[in-house]
């Protein structure tokens, strides 16, 4: 045992002559949470950052077995969940993950808009993580494809129709994303570059400037707890908070485990461009409520197209909630800011109603 620690105390030494390792722990141990009634909403960060990191060792194993052509990518992905030892259930990790990653995003993003936690200085932190939620739900977008079954290549379909009918670029950005006029093979070649490529290394530097403005700013004090003095309470982060989210990540694992085991994902029929799009087709949950919102826009409103009204409107939304830091000058100021919070409700309740409407709605309406 004392032959033990004297190798662990050497490369511990070792450790700290090359990479700093004492500033590092110093680093660590310097960092606090404040406890409040509010904490436990502290812990979904790290709850998505573990997702994504399943996210990325299950997909670098799917790698290993993929082939990223529109006549071999349906047939490895087939020999992947028949033939390959525990195949299935890596495949149905990353795709579960996935799902709930981007759920826990949204309840994060949510709860800071709540929380009031975009407040200066922490408006950059705000912007990297709008623009941490749009990069996961291209990720979701663009591995729906890869497949290359029948429901993920109509779904890709009307996705990419929908981008095409952006007003100015939507064209351009329409071929773009599918190498052409139609989804083809040049398509799933691109979506598979853009999933395992362009967002990967795009996420790491906004992970790595979300992670770095958290441990630059602290956590912040919703601004309630904050005027009422209950602010004083805090927890170092290493070991007690670290501990508890490692019960957290643990949790969410045995949940991850037991939805890929009970319900694994399914392959369904290989993709037949020639065949007609089956009756019903959805998109992923995350995209439902905007869906189901253009099917109940008019043909024109105002001379124009309904759709492009809907894309505009929902591309304004997307930026009303980027900007929210600026727009919200009561809570800049240090005061209470009702009209934000309600606005979140609301938002959150459009998206329920209409990802509702989405699953319950007759498929020809």
């Amino acid at each position: 045992m004392e032959g033990g620690a004297q190798r662990l105390d050497k490369l511990r030494a070792w450790l700290d002559t090359r990479i700093g390792l004492k500033d590092l722990e110093k680093l660590a141990r310097k960092k606090e949470v404040p406890v409040h009634r509010h904490t436990v909403w502290y812990y979904l960060g790290g709850m998505t950052l573990f997702l994504f990191m399943v996210q990325v060792s299950t997909g670098i194993l799917l790698l290993l077995y993929y082939r990223p052509s529109a006549e071999e990518a349906f047939e490895s992905v087939q020999f992947l969940m028949a033939e390959v030892q525990f195949g299935w259930l890596i495949r149905s990790v990353h795709a579960w993950a996935s799902n709930l990653m981007i759920f826990t995003l949204f309840v994060h993003l949510f709860s800071v808009l709540f929380l009031k936690a975009y407040r200066p200085p922490r408006e950059v932190t705000w912007f990297s993580g709008v623009a941490l939620m749009g990069l996961a739900m291209g990720f979701g977008f663009t591995g729906y494809l890869l497949p290359w079954n029948e429901l993920a290549y109509f779904a890709t379909k009307v996705g990419t129709e929908i981008t095409g009918a952006v007003p100015v670029m939507g064209p351009f950005l329409g071929r773009l994303l599918r190498g052409g006029d139609d989804v083809t093979g040049a398509t799933l070649t691109r979506f598979y570059g853009i999933h395992v490529a362009i967002l990967p290394l795009a996420a790491t530097a906004l992970v790595g400037l979300h992670l770095y403005l958290v441990q630059r700013h602290g956590m912040s004090v919703p601004l309630d707890v904050e005027r009422s003095g209950g602010a004083g309470r805090r927890m170092p982060f290493v070991p007690n908070f670290m501990l508890r989210d490692l019960v957290g990540w643990l949790a969410a694992l045995a949940v991850l485990a037991a939805l890929a085991a009970f319900f694994p994902a399914e392959l369904g029929k290989k993709a037949d461009p020639f065949l007609s799009a089956p009756a019903g087709i959805k998109p992923e949950w995350y995209f439902m409520f905007m869906f189901q919102s253009l099917k109940y826009l008019p043909a024109h409103i105002l001379g124009i197209e309904g759709e492009i009204v809907g894309i505009v409107g929902f591309g304004l939304g997307g930026l009303f909630l980027l900007l929210v830091p600026f727009l919200d000058r009561r809570t800049a100021r240090g005061e209470p800011s009702r009209l934000f919070t309600w606005i979140g409700i609301a938002i959150i309740a459009y998206m329920l109603l209409f990802t509702y409407l989405g699953y319950t709605a007759s498929a020809t309406k």
